[in-house]
């Protein structure tokens, strides 16, 4: 099923402009929101406490707390207190980087034993696939970890999808996904113009961040979404298939 844009609507910046890469979402985007919040978010909170102890005292470990610690302004917080905080910001579903780069270490050993795999809508890989073959960039942005992106993809139900990727941003690479900033800090990154670039997500207020900072966007909501299918100043789509043909840019002028 493939949602025109719905009347009323307009987007803020016109899907149809020549496109030279797509950056997308994961959660509710091109993966369940669902399988996120059921699956994957209990199976690290019941194991934090363990990897830390588990990991005392090695590079990410030491990473982990430092950036808790940071987080909460409390230089001297031990490991007891770590995790504490870190079941509070798992419980609260706060997007905070030190949470998100071990809820990534724990999915990678339920990734790498079988126990866990990502979930890709069906419409998801024919249209990387296509956009390869149009010579369209395509890459991810998730408040997740870069790692756990990567996983996500590397185990989905798909199989393999990451040769369909060419990279990925997270918070510490691009910035919060709410705020315009982090936008233009990956259009420096893929020095693409940001009239060239399509941003793809669930969230309203993540495509007006990246609206504000001069990128196409269009609205994923899927069937299933209990918010319906409006977002308001931006097209919306119930998947991607009718994004399969956007009209490639032309290379960028040799220097």
């Amino acid at each position: 099923m493939t949602d025109r844009p719905l009347p009323g609507t307009p987007p803020r910046t016109p899907v149809g402009a020549p496109v030279r890469a797509v950056v997308l979402d994961i959660e509710g985007t091109t993966g369940s929101a669902d399988h996120v919040h059921t699956v994957l978010f209990p199976y690290a909170r019941k194991r934090i406490a363990g990897w830390l102890a588990d990991h005392r005292g090695e590079p990410r470990w030491t990473a982990i707390l430092d950036g808790v610690r940071t987080e909460t302004h409390a230089p001297d917080l031990d490991e007891a207190g770590a995790a504490e905080a870190l079941h509070a910001w798992a419980d609260a579903d706060v997007k905070a980087a030190p949470l998100k780069a071990l809820q990534g270490e724990i999915w990678a050993a339920g990734y790498a034993d079988g126990t866990l795999h990502g979930h890709v809508y069906d419409d998801v890989p024919e249209a990387l696939a296509r956009w390869r073959t149009a010579g369209i960039a395509r890459h991810i942005y998730s408040s997740g970890s870069v790692a756990a992106q990567h996983d996500w993809f590397a185990h989905s139900n798909h199989g393999d999808l990451t040769g369909l990727i060419d990279g990925y941003f997270d918070l510490t690479t691009a910035g919060p996904k709410r705020e315009p900033d982090s936008y233009r800090t990956i259009s420096r990154t893929l020095a693409v113009p940001p009239g060239h670039t399509l941003f793809l997500s669930d969230v309203r207020e993540e495509l007006d961040a990246a609206a504000a900072a001069g990128w196409q966007t269009a609205a994923v909501r899927r069937p299933d979404d209990p918010r319906g299918r409006s977002v308001a100043g931006h097209p919306v789509h119930g998947d991607l298939t009718g994004l399969h043909h956007l009209p490639p840019a032309p290379p960028p002028p040799a220097a």
